[in-house]
């Protein structure tokens, strides 16, 4: 209450005051909406130490006489059940950055599983960590689709016999598993959205005609090897019939969302954009609830 010969606000004062409590609440709703961007490969083992969030190494089980499949899992805290989003590493294996991709996953409310596609076929029966220099890559290039498939199929299975997961299943890859995602998309009918950064697509119209999720492919502009090929799946895709959605993202190169430094800013800009898309598709195609 004013007392008694108080001055009073005049009315410029007021408008004033208001305008700059709007101004700050504006600022916070901003921030408390915007998406967490998961780090660059620089900053992504600190990233995986700092999380609140429960991750751990599984062993996943194949077939009898097949070995298991080594897998990162991290868990959303959420009192419901949650959307199962499985990511595929790229050529270099599974990394702390793609675990921190899953976690950031987690973040945005997702069980997210990240399997080392390699598990058991380095030497001594190891995976990622088993191996040196390009033999890694030589090694996930010899990967089949049917192998890749089987082992994909293990993991989904694996995810949705656990108690805190919900029936939906996403997938997610980057590179080599961009590629593999939406070869998986044409395997498993089951599979419910699918996710393609910087990865080419089957060229099979037969194939493409099996897919049963939407598939949102996520490009950089300055990535000829791959972006060039879009227009020819955007082309496939419809006329199969199936629900595809491209974005390239100008001046961007090839894994924009792993190295997001340099380039003037463009990665950074095609990475907190795609993260965005990526997440609101997951939360749409998976039926999330926040």
């Amino acid at each position: 209450m004013i007392g008694a010969g108080a001055p009073l606000c005049d009315n410029a004062r007021m408008n004033r005051t208001f305008t700059i409590v709007a101004a700050a609440l504006a600022a916070v709703m901003s921030c408390s909406l915007a998406f967490a961007v998961p780090p660059d490969a620089d900053n992504a083992t600190k990233a995986l130490i700092d999380s609140p969030r429960h991750g751990e190494w599984v062993n996943v089980p194949q077939g009898e006489g097949e070995p298991q499949i080594r897998a990162w899992v991290v868990y959303p805290e959420r009192a419901d059940k949650a959307p199962v989003v499985i990511v595929i590493h790229e050529i270099f294996g599974l990394t702390d950055w793609v675990r921190a991709v899953a976690d950031s996953l987690a973040e945005e409310g997702f069980i997210a599983v990240a399997p080392d596609m390699l598990s058991g076929m380095g030497p001594g029966g190891g995976g990622t960590e088993s191996f040196e220099g390009d033999a890694m890559r030589a090694a996930i290039r010899n990967i089949s689709n049917d192998e890749a498939s089987k082992r994909l199929n293990a993991v989904r299975t694996w995810a949705h016999a656990q108690p805190a997961a919900a029936e939906t299943t996403g997938c997610v890859g980057y590179c080599w598993g961009g590629s593999t995602t939406f070869m998986w998309a044409t395997m498993q009918p089951e599979l419910d959205a699918a996710v393609v950064y910087y990865g080419t697509a089957p060229t099979d119209e037969a194939a493409l005609a099996k897919i049963e999720a939407p598939v949102l492919g996520l490009y950089g502009g300055d990535d000829a090897r791959v972006t060039s090929t879009v227009a020819a799946t955007e082309e496939a895709m419809k006329k199969v019939g199936k629900p595809f959605t491209a974005h390239t993202y100008e001046g961007a190169g090839h894994g924009f969302l792993r190295q997001q430094t340099g380039r003037e800013g463009t990665n950074e800009k095609a990475a907190r954009e795609a993260w965005e898309e990526t997440v609101e598709f997951f939360r749409k195609t998976l039926e999330l609830t926040r």
